[in-house]
């Protein structure tokens, strides 16, 4: 069948398995046939099974354990149950919310783990539409919910999807919370042990009731709630243009609902991108961290004069801002820029109007500029750092609930993801939507646009620039060559990245931080363990290593402080070449 070119291994035994499997349906054996001299697909889609870490999962669509599939979702599903049932009776009647974004089979695989939660006679919540992540995670507790879950890929390509859970804090589970539910998936042997629940049976059960419209108003007032500024709104609302790109995602109806509601009239959308569309057929990918994701709506912006563009990835959690620049030019800001605007946008706002804590904190990860952190401290407003990764500021949110030592005021990170307000324990670009557009109109009417506020934070704080470079490395060679590159730089004595002293190093993997001064002096990190290792250079630089946790990638961040732009740029380039140089070696 397969030819002799293909060498017996456990991805062939396990392709073979799944190709002879009745369980198995006929159309997913006729994509099975398709690749049968393909011994490179094969190998990527048996030769383990998709991994399930703090995440969830996330993969390529298609058949395989290594690829995101029904029998997957299944599976995983499955091993979800078990968890909740051993937490007791109690847990699984408060039952599981499931949400999904626009992508192919998002939906499908919804109802898949929908049926066998009830299945296994716990009760589901189903978003009767397309939904954001950020209103799942409000969902959780607006229900009482013990976990959640939300079929999406974020901004990944077409090709990808994903299954992310949350537990009843409305954050996304804990890396402990991770390895259990890992356990219980693992022990699912045979997929004929699945329990499953036709849907009209759950449905007649009360195992699974829809969501409508009563739980999206409850979360836009909520995300309402966050607005500062609803006077200045309204002066500047018959003029003030605002293009908006939902990315063909689940964006489109809450944002504008929100921005209309909260007083802003000529909310322009793209036409091309209005739309749902699991192809993202008008973008390459659906990030709008990636300027050519905004080339229409900049073509839009142009013929409008639109004083601001906003744009929001497939499942709504994150948000980028195109503004004019000092030629008149559209720029994209950097996830960094934005986050820093809108914390001196937030306090200085907070202070004015007597409402700023005593013990008000922001929150941002450990690869996120520390010019937000040099804007808050001019308010004494202290900033905490977490790892990468929205849930460890959600598990923050739930500690100063609980202790009350600290008031949460803001958490951000590099990669476009903002939250103001605790209704939700992960990021939302709904609710950053409508600040930075509130935010627009503020320095409106000041006569300023954001740009120029940004060049003042500049001159005041420092020039604080970063850039981040994705390594792709697919398959099982890729992930042996991020284990042996983060082993290099983790084991290998270096004292100068790209002409900058290195002044410490922090391995999150061994919790220490080592410092270069040869002193030998070593202290304990007090973050949770991961496969991170951070170089602290002089004059306030730093380089970060990280494999992603989603995507078969491994991610280098730079960052630096000049006196200038043009020096920031220099110096933040050589840090970065000097890195990939390296990487090249290895």
């Amino acid at each position: 069948m397969l030819g002799g070119s293909i060498v017996e291994s456990q991805a062939l035994r396990n392709y073979k398995l799944w190709l002879e499997d009745p369980y198995i349906d006929e159309e997913t054996k006729k994509e099975l046939e398709s690749i049968k001299d393909n011994k490179k697909e094969i190998e990527d889609s048996f030769f383990k099974d998709l991994e399930f870490g703090t995440a969830g999962l996330r993969g390529i669509i298609g058949a395989g354990p290594n690829r995101i599939n029904k029998y997957v979702v299944r599976k995983t599903t499955q091993g979800l149950a078990n968890y909740i049932n051993t937490k007791g009776e109690e847990a699984k009647a408060r039952g599981v919310v499931i949400a999904y974004d626009s992508r192919r089979m998002s939906r499908e695989f919804a109802e898949e783990a929908a049926c066998v939660l009830a299945g296994n006679d716990i009760k589901v919540y189903l978003f009767d539409d397309i939904s954001p992540t950020p209103e799942l995670s409000f969902a959780i507790r607006y229900l009482n919910c013990i976990s959640g879950i939300v079929i999406t890929a974020s901004h990944n390509p077409a090709e990808y999807n994903g299954y992310k859970v949350y537990w009843e804090d409305g954050a996304q589970i804990s890396t402990e919370q991770a390895q259990e539910i890992t356990d219980e998936i693992d022990c699912v042997n045979d997929l004929r042990s699945i329990k499953m629940l036709g849907k009209e049976l759950a449905k007649e059960k009360g195992l699974l009731l829809y969501l409508n419209e009563k739980i999206d108003n409850a979360y836009i007032e909520e995300v309402k709630k966050q607005s500062l500024r609803r006077d200045i709104v309204n002066k500047v609302s018959d003029e003030f243009k605002i293009v908006f790109t939902p990315l063909h995602g689940t964006g489109n109806k809450p944002v504008r609902r929100v921005l209309t509601e909260t007083g802003f009239k000529n909310v322009i959308v793209v036409p091309e991108q209005e739309q749902p569309d699991p192809e993202f057929s008008t973008v390459k990918q659906p990030n709008p961290e990636d300027k050519d994701a905004f080339e229409l709506a900049i073509e839009l912006a142009r013929k409008e004069n639109a004083n601001l563009i906003i744009g929001t990835d497939p499942d709504c959690d994150r948000v980028g801002a195109v503004v004019k620049d000092d030629t008149g030019e559209y720029i994209v800001l950097t996830g960094n820029q934005t986050g820093a605007l809108l914390i001196n946008y937030i306090l200085e706002t907070l202070k004015k109007n007597n409402n700023l804590p005593k013990n008000g904190v922001i929150i941002k990860t450990i690869v996120t500029s520390e010019m937000g952190a040099n804007i808050a401290k001019r308010y004494g407003v202290e900033t905490i750092n977490t790892l990468t990764g929205f849930k460890y500021i959600g598990e923050k949110i739930k500690q100063f609930e609980k202790t009350d030592e600290k008031t949460f005021l803001f958490g951000y990170e590099e990669s476009y993801g903002y939250l103001a307000g605790t209704y939700a324990r992960d990021k939302d670009a709904v609710v950053a939507s409508m600040l930075i557009c509130e935010m627009v109109a503020y320095y409106y009417t000041k006569g300023m646009n954001l740009y120029d506020v940004l060049m003042d934070l500049y001159s005041r704080y420092g020039y604080f620039l970063e850039d981040l470079k994705s390594i792709k490395l697919e398959g099982k060679d890729g992930l042996d060559k991020i284990d042996s590159i983060m082993e290099y730089f983790r084991t290998t004595t270096i004292d100068d990245i790209g002409g900058r002293k290195v002044l410490y190093i922090e391995d999150y993997k061994s919790q220490r931080r080592i410092y270069m001064d040869g002193s030998n002096n070593v202290e304990n990190i007090e973050l949770p363990k991961a496969n991170v290792v951070k170089f602290i250079l002089e004059n306030e630089g730093w380089v970060c290593l990280r494999p992603s946790g989603t995507e078969p990638k491994l991610k280098l961040y730079g960052g630096v402080k000049g006196s200038n732009l043009k020096e920031s740029k220099e110096e933040l380039a050589e840090i970065i070449a000097w890195v990939e140089e390296k990487i090249q070696e290895i």
